[in-house]
């Protein structure tokens, strides 16, 4: 995904939390929304991303020749996503078993 596609995604999850009403009984007094956290965590993953890339660009262009800490920042990157990705999809397997239910 590239950043611009990850900021729009940002954007509209920190929508999301502004929106919600300032009584709600979902959100806990001090605590962080679940959009919030949410967002939190893409950041970091997209954080992740942008080292990988940036470990891999300096050892193919001979900046530096340590494979270990290139391969270390790609392995994390990959397992945030993998992470990420699971998150999304239990997400919405719940959407969908809630559009599933019968009122």
């Amino acid at each position: 995904m590239d950043d611009i596609t990850i900021n729009s995604h940002l954007q509209a999850l920190k929508g999301l939390s502004s929106s919600a009403p300032a009584g709600s009984p979902d959100k806990e007094p001090g605590g962080p929304s679940f959009a919030d956290t949410l967002a939190q965590s893409l950041e970091k993953v997209n954080d992740l991303q942008k080292e990988a890339d940036q470990a891999i660009t300096e050892f193919a262009s001979g900046e530096t020749g340590n494979i270990h800490e290139t391969m270390i920042a790609v392995n994390k990157a990959d397992l945030a996503f993998r992470l990420t990705m699971q998150v999304r999809n239990k997400i919405v397997e719940a959407y969908n078993e809630v559009l599933r239910m019968q009122v």
